[in-house]
């Protein structure tokens, strides 16, 4: 009975120990992690992100760190629904009224990158707020019931999201009083 059992123990470790040498068809196990690849990625996510959204948002994104984005729904009169988003890179979208600063939700989704990468499933950070403003763009209401939602806390902590807010509100003030180049 314990040769039994001494062999079977023998056997799974051996197997497990076989299963860690043996290398997957296409592994790369000789590649070279080039240390610049990510900050190239970045670079080239951020020089998309510029290309697409509004010289405001992308401004917001450099100078912030994240983008706002006014929630496209209705009620049934018609009338804007008035709450918005804040796009984080690898963080939830957080769902407020502008009005009041209120936290209503966070929306968790993600856009892992499906290429072989020696870094990971993770997407360059603007690559990643491209994708959640790209998403909410298109196809809001779709994102957001396919979307794990929490209460506001669940990732992000509620009063980073404030600070953020203020900092937003202060640096949409600082832009209204500097003059623009067409009017100097």
């Amino acid at each position: 009975m314990a040769l039994t059992l001494v062999s079977y123990l023998g056997a799974g470790s051996l197997a497990t120990l076989a299963r860690r040498r043996r290398r997957r068809p296409g592994a790369q196990s000789n590649a070279r992690i080039d240390p610049g690849s990510e900050r190239r990625a970045e670079r080239r996510a951020r020089a998309l992100l510029k290309s697409v959204v509004n010289p405001e948002e992308w401004e917001m994104y450099r100078d912030l760190g994240f983008i706002r984005l006014h929630g496209r729904g209705t009620d049934g009169n018609g009338v804007s629904a008035g709450y918005g988003y804040l796009i984080y890179p690898h963080k939830p979208i957080v769902a407020f009224l502008p009005r009041s600063n209120s936290l209503l939700s966070e929306y968790c989704v993600e856009f892992p990158d499906r290429t072989e990468s020696l870094y990971g499933p993770k997407l360059p950070d603007s690559d990643d707020v491209l994708a959640k403003w790209m998403m909410i763009r298109a196809d809001e209401h779709r994102l957001i019931r396919d979307a794990n939602m929490h209460l506001p806390g669940r990732q992000i902590d509620p009063q980073q999201v404030r600070r953020d807010l203020w900092r937003l509100a202060e640096w949409e003030s600082t832009r209204s009083r500097t003059p623009t180049r067409s009017s100097v």
